[in-house]
């Protein structure tokens, strides 16, 4: 374990889904499956509590009752042919009844736990109100036929836009994490490529439904279980308000988004924005609704980190976006949690690893939000005949460092880093020790 001298030293508190206080980290999937709790949208607020569990539960039940009678009665999809022979009207009613959306059953006597989730996703869209979120629904279903989602996974997607799309780790609340990289269409080979006609437009629409099933395969639709999801969209080096094609076909997805899977996003962050992108940040909330427009949460370049941070744990927050982790990481898993240690304006902090027992590798993690500080490693051995060894000595640090030594002698890891701005800096840092061979030296 790091030992410190300052008593700012704190371990960091989101281990286990929990805010620094010990409370539970909020999380607004309760809300979508627990009906008995209150949602935040204003306009319920006219209600008591007592009348509102009452509404929720009573849409619910008669949602539940109205959808059954569509599959029963062969009508949720629209009325069958009138010359279809009785051998194909019986198997188009047992495929009805079989029926599921995101995998989960829609016929509610199946018993299935996750089709009152799914339900309620919208009856919530809707202000829980049937009529409308039984339309919603049968225009949802109706649009995944005649765009064919069914077999959007098994699809080859674009070679050029693999490194558009990050989909590892999550949030704090368990919310699968999508990251999409517009920075990579400065290339403007590329972006002609991708957005060069209508139809490569169409195909790129595609490619992002695509990936939004992807995502949806890593949810739970089950009573505890995260169903929704967080977009993280990163602006930076991206080519501007030129991109006239990717704002068009962003616009379209986002009413896909609305219309057709509600409250499957649980927040759209979108980081590193620059001046230009506000202004066409308001023509799209003209056309989205109320609900849509408070899941969008915005951070300029020197906030992106602090941002992110919130939300995603450090651990889970790769290191391009001021993160622990990595790809491929041989070294630190997401449960190899970070603390964390504030440093005070003009003023240095020393982080310690001691080690006790010679023969093992000490590795370590550590990141600065905000970065420009000045930071040193060293190596102290516990023996006083014994010299000192500098690691390593930046003047100013400006990405997260990962380093090893392997230690020959007790003594102590010692991390320095010296804050020189006028504001605090937050530091975030792990270590382990890891049992090395012992290392020989062969003269000739």
């Amino acid at each position: 374990m790091a030992e410190e001298n300052d008593t700012s030293h704190r371990k960091n508190g989101n281990e286990n889904g929990k805010s620094n206080n010990g409370n539970e980290v909020e999380d607004n999937e309760s809300e979508i499956t627990n009906i008995d709790q209150e949602s935040e949208l204003e306009g319920e607020n006219t209600y008591s509590s007592v009348e509102m569990k009452h509404k929720k539960k009573k849409a619910l039940l008669e949602f539940r009752c109205r959808v059954e009678n569509a599959i029963l009665g062969s009508y949720l999809l629209g009325k069958p042919p009138k010359n279809l022979s009785p051998f194909k009207n019986k198997r188009a009613r047992e495929q009805l009844r079989d029926i599921t959306l995101w995998g989960v059953p829609l016929l509610p006597s199946k018993g299935h736990e996750g089709t009152d989730i799914v339900l309620l996703k919208f009856l919530k869209a809707k202000d829980f109100k049937v009529h409308e979120a039984f339309g919603m629904l049968w225009k949802t279903l109706k649009w995944r036929r005649e765009y064919k989602t069914e077999g959007i996974l098994d699809e080859k997607s674009d070679s050029d836009l693999e490194n558009l799309v990050c989909l590892i780790s999550r949030d704090k609340g368990g919310h699968p994490l999508c990251f999409l990289n517009y920075g990579l269409f400065k290339d403007k080979e590329l972006y002609k490529k991708v957005f060069g006609s209508e139809e490569k437009c169409d195909k790129f629409l595609r490619w992002k439904v695509q990936n939004m099933e992807k995502v949806i395969k890593k949810l739970r639709f089950k009573n505890g279980g995260v169903d929704s999801i967080v977009q993280i969209i990163d602006l930076k080096n991206s080519p501007g308000p030129a991109m006239k094609e990717l704002h068009s076909v962003s616009k379209k997805f986002m009413l896909l988004l609305q219309d057709y899977y509600p409250e499957l996003i649980h927040k759209i962050v979108v980081i590193n924005v620059p001046l230009w992108y506000y202004a066409s940040h308001v023509l799209l909330l003209r056309v989205i609704n109320l609900r849509t427009k408070r899941k969008f949460v915005f951070a300029r370049p020197s906030k992106a980190t602090k941002i992110l941070l919130k939300i995603i744990a450090p651990e889970n927050l790769p290191v391009e976006y001021g993160g622990l982790k990595r790809e491929n990481d041989d070294d630190f898993t997401s449960a190899d949690n970070a603390s964390e240690h504030t440093i005070r304006a003009n003023s240095a902090a020393h982080i310690e690893f001691p080690v006790t027992e010679a023969g093992v590798t000490m590795v370590w993690d550590l990141t600065v939000v905000g970065w420009d500080v000045s930071y040193k490693e060293e190596f102290i051995p516990d023996d006083e005949g014994s010299y000192k060894i500098l690691l390593q000595n930046q003047k100013i640090m400006g990405e997260c460092v990962r380093n090893s030594f392997y230690i020959s002698e007790p003594g102590r890891i010692v991390l320095t880093i010296d804050n020189g701005a006028l504001k605090k800096k937050r530091v975030l840092y792990r270590s382990k020790a890891k049992p090395t061979d012992p290392m020989y030296i062969f003269l000739k």
